[in-house]
């Protein structure tokens, strides 16, 4: 069984409207952070998620997950690592895995409450609303749950707006990887 080093409570929806999402996130008192480009190059595996993140001006990461594909809040075990060498990490890991897809967005980061905001714009899939709640080791995660429904609440996210799959899976199912 592998042991994660960090984990979130996640919800990922559809977002239409990436102005009306800012305005509930700037009421709410969140940090704007910046925009990000990034390249995730997930690859094959018969459990979890492995993806490399390369992330314009700054450091890539590879990144491990488990996460259930369900609407709503879910819980995200994983273990990140900074890359110094993405092209060649890349190279190996292609080479020894197989490349399942390679997803591209430009994603608008705010924080608030322990809490990462993301407004993506995924190329060849649209736009979305995404947010991560730290769950620092240890911890509880009943208040960390509370807290993804509150945001669920004031960013007004029904249940026919919910994503349940991963950019990844969602990118496999519309045949554009």
């Amino acid at each position: 069984m592998t042991r994660f080093g960090r984990r979130n409570i996640e919800i990922k929806a559809s977002c239409p409207d990436l102005d009306g999402a800012r305005e509930v996130a700037r009421a709410l008192g969140a940090e704007y952070r910046g925009v990000l480009a990034q390249i995730d190059t997930y690859f094959r595996l018969a459990e979890g998620r492995l993806k490399l993140r390369e992330i314009e001006g700054a450091a890539a990461e590879l990144i491990f997950y488990r996460r259930e594909n369900r609407p709503g809040a879910k819980e995200s075990s994983y273990d990140l690592s900074i890359v110094s060498d993405p092209e060649g990490t890349k190279r190996i890991l292609a080479s020894a895995l197989g490349v399942r897809v390679v997803v591209q967005k430009r994603r608008e980061l705010w924080y608030l409450e322990r809490t990462r905001l993301h407004l993506d714009e995924v190329e060849r899939l649209g736009r979305f609303f995404e947010f991560e709640v730290e769950v620092s080791p240890g911890e509880d995660e009943g208040p960390r749950h509370a807290l993804a429904g509150r945001l669920r609440e004031a960013f007004r996210l029904t249940d026919d707006r919910l994503i349940a799959p991963s950019y990844s899976d969602l990118m496999e199912s519309a045949g554009t990887s």
